[in-house]
């Protein structure tokens, strides 16, 4: 265990928890690179049961023998990075009121044929950019049953720190991967396709089709202006959440929990 008290912001090896942006964390020119942060003990113990390797550790003197004992034991010989309160809230941006942040290393992205193997119901998430949405929608495909979750380039970062925050660490716990080719491409690995959207055409999200298709694949666009009409066009069905009292349509991240509820695979 390596202990080192900070005494101010520019002591080296703490910038990726201040000055480094998210898309410098990223690396995209050298993902093997990316770092991601953790937070919360639970988090990042979530993060350690799946194979994330850890960097270095930020957390208050008292944590150090109390929240964050079992994880810098678990962690190994990284540093363990340390200060009074007032210096890692103006480090950080707010108060550790978690108690603990792990830098951690990101792992290569997988094939989506690889996690798309043995999956019966993926999520497809086009489109998404809000941290807070694409969180809560890892917790849902999480909790109910979906197997894995794809990205399209435009949508957010599910290792962004609100993201991980915001999931609780579910983005850790569903195989993801993005999905550089056309929605549509799922259909070779024997997917069929459901475009969330309120179109002409659209059918109830309880239509016995959709329940009965062997492997579905969900389409989830961004609020606002929603699925590109061609992702619409070209999917095997779409669907809406039939609503009361006149209410158009639910935040992505609550109609994806509507979604993958109903349409989980039985």
């Amino acid at each position: 265990m390596d202990i080192i008290k900070i005494s101010s912001l520019s002591h080296p090896g703490i910038e990726v928890y201040a000055s480094l942006t998210e898309a410098q964390l990223r690396n995209r020119l050298e993902p093997g690179k990316g770092i991601f942060i953790a937070e919360s003990p639970k988090v990042i113990g979530v993060a350690l049961d799946a194979g994330y390797e850890p960097v270095s550790l930020l957390c208050e003197p008292r944590h150090i023998e109390g929240d964050a004992a079992s994880l810098i034991e678990r962690c190994g010989d990284i540093p363990v990075y340390t200060g009074e309160r007032g210096l890692l809230a103006e480090l950080t941006g707010y108060t550790l009121t978690r108690g603990v942040l792990c830098a951690m290393r990101r792992k290569p992205a997988p094939d989506v044929a690889e996690i798309c193997r043995d999956a019966r119901r993926v999520a497809v998430i086009d489109g998404v950019t809000d941290t807070t949405n694409i969180g809560a929608i890892f917790r849902s495909a999480a909790a109910l049953g979906v197997d894995a979750v794809l990205l399209t380039p435009t949508s957010c970062d599910p290792l962004n720190r609100r993201a991980v925050r915001v999931s609780m660490g579910s983005v850790f716990l569903v195989p993801w991967t993005w999905l550089p080719a056309p929605v549509s491409s799922l259909k070779a690995l024997g997917f069929a396709t459901v475009a969330l959207a309120l179109t002409d055409r659209s059918v109830p999200i309880d239509h016995p089709a959709l329940a009965s298709e062997p492997k579905l694949a969900l389409v989830l666009g961004t609020e606002g202006d929603g699925l590109a009409h061609d992702v619409i066009e070209d999917a095997d069905y779409t669907a809406k959440i039939p609503m009361a009292h006149n209410v158009d349509s639910l935040n992505v991240a609550a109609a994806s929990a509507v979604a993958f509820w109903q349409l989980r695979a039985r």
